[in-house]
């Protein structure tokens, strides 16, 4: 047996559940934070990662993983260089998504939205609280270009150390973007994979509406 079809054998045992329309709501911004709150005090190996999906000007489809560092009333928002793949990306099309999966918990979610870059102030902040290592390395990092060699990167690094030996600055090609989401869909596992998909859609007069799709 190979080991692809060994891991198709061995099925996870999804759990009865509360089906989502008696916990969701109207808002599933909420249904968001509640879910994300409780995964977060649970045993769920890094919660704040998901999947960023981009496209670049060829059309083609680009996702890496990245962190969530804040989620405001109406946005999330993570910090990358605005020179890399992705930034470029977003640059020439905002229209992202996200892909929250968490294991342990049987639940995933799974966002459309747009992507600004936040106010310089806010990204000085965040900046500012990072280990003086990521700090320099923002710097350092020309992220996504062609690196020679790795030794190339260690002489950066040691630049850059010189460089700001006390307090290191924010690179102006470096801070965070916001994603304000117009869709969501949860999924929640249950048995027999029969697992609940409910959808929240943003119509133009600034509500939600909610329809379920079928497993």
């Amino acid at each position: 047996m190979s080991k692809l079809q060994e891991h198709r054998d061995n099925h996870h045992e999804f759990r009865e559940g509360e089906t989502l329309e008696l916990i969701s709501g109207k808002d599933p911004i909420a249904l968001f934070r509640a879910w994300y709150e409780e995964i977060s005090e649970e045993e769920e190996p890094e919660p704040n990662a998901f999947v960023l999906g981009t496209t670049d000007a060829n059309n083609q489809s680009n996702s890496r993983i990245v962190y969530l560092k804040d989620y405001l009333d109406d946005a999330f928002v993570f910090y990358t260089n605005y020179h890399s793949d992705k930034g470029m990306q977003i640059e020439n099309n905002n229209r992202v998504s996200m892909l929250f999966f968490w294991r342990n918990s049987l639940r995933q979610v799974h966002i459309h939205g747009r992507c600004s870059k936040i106010p310089e102030a806010m990204s000085d902040a965040y900046f500012s609280s990072r280990p003086r290592s990521s700090k320099i390395g923002a710097w350092a990092s020309d992220q996504s270009s062609v690196l020679d060699t790795r030794a190339d990167l260690d002489d950066r690094i040691e630049h850059f150390e010189g460089k700001y030996p006390d307090e290191v600055p924010r690179p102006p090609h470096w801070g965070g973007y916001k994603i304000v989401p117009h869709r969501f869909e949860f999924w929640q596992g249950r048995p027999s994979r029969l697992h609940d998909r409910l959808v929240f859609e943003r119509t133009d007069e600034n509500t939600w509406k909610s329809h379920r799709k079928h497993p």
